[in-house]
């Protein structure tokens, strides 16, 4: 009885979560304007989507600074872990808890406060201002997704392909890296979500004639809503899920066999191109 209760309570739950959004998606489709009445079914608006030059612009923008954001707040979120690592475990605390004040502000206090910081700055508002804020919001979830991998990490390895010759930076890249690597691409993916789905900090900190499509969206709404915004909601919305998809796979490394392969400290040492004995 408790499981179907519990089976009931979550459908209705997601149906309240999805249902607007769907309801979105299927008046993409609609030959209509009218959102009461289905008049056929159209592909139209997404061709006219393509067609409007603002909005594939602010596509483009979009996309050029989520990349760029999550890159610059991916090295230096695992920079920062690197560091972490080796401090004292209170120094450490401190730092996780500073580190996660970003995430638990609300986004329009820090909107307003990079907006108060920037004029401070004297620094004139555009594509500049919006990558420094979303590379500020996104460090934190970087080091979030990176940081839980590296207190896991055998240090013995490292330690192992220095007595074996190798420098500090080619073990570090040679052989911390490659361990990090799914910590540090679900972090990039978070990053590039993140920034790709964030309106308020980047509508504080935007200049004039810079539009992301969110911002876009929201400037098209507010003189009336044209169709071609549901079917870019829709793109959106497909896009985030695919992304989100991602962060959360996480493939085995298998042998022919179907066994999962561990590779010992001499396989890695080895394949570093530094030659010994373990």
């Amino acid at each position: 009885m408790k499981k179907t209760l519990g089976n009931i309570y979550l459908t209705l739950v997601l149906i309240f979560m999805y249902a607007p959004i769907a309801t979105l998606m299927i008046l993409s489709f609609n030959a209509s304007k009218s959102r009461s009445h289905f008049g056929g079914f159209t592909l139209g608006w997404y061709i006219g989507l393509l067609e409007n030059e603002e909005v594939m612009a602010a596509f483009r923008t979009t996309l050029v600074l989520a990349f760029l954001s999550a890159v610059i707040a991916t090295v230096l979120g695992t920079a920062a872990c690197t560091g972490m690592v080796f401090m004292k475990k209170r120094s450490r605390s401190i730092i996780m808890g500073i580190t996660n004040i970003p995430m638990l502000n609300a986004d329009i206090v820090t909107g307003v406060s990079l907006m108060l910081l920037f004029i401070a700055c004297r620094a004139t508002m555009g594509f500049t201002t919006v990558l420094l804020a979303h590379i500020s919001f996104n460090i934190p979830y970087v080091i979030l997704s990176v940081m839980p991998r590296y207190r896991e990490l055998k240090m013995s390895t490292y330690e192992a392909a220095l007595d074996l010759g190798a420098t500090p930076v080619y073990a570090f890249f040679k052989v911390v890296i490659p361990d990090l690597m799914g910590a540090i691409l679900s972090g990039f993916l978070m990053s590039f979500t993140m920034s790709l789905d964030d309106f308020i900090i980047t509508h504080f900190t935007q200049g004039p004639g810079f539009d992301t499509l969110s911002t876009k969206i929201y400037s098209e709404v507010k003189k009336g809503i044209n169709p071609e915004i549901y079917a870019l909601s829709t793109i959106m919305f497909l896009t985030i899920l695919v992304l989100l998809f991602l962060v959360n796979y996480r493939p085995g490394s298998k042998r022919p066999d179907g066994e999962i392969h561990v590779r010992t400290r001499k396989e890695v040492v080895v394949s570093s191109g530094k030659r010994g004995t373990v």
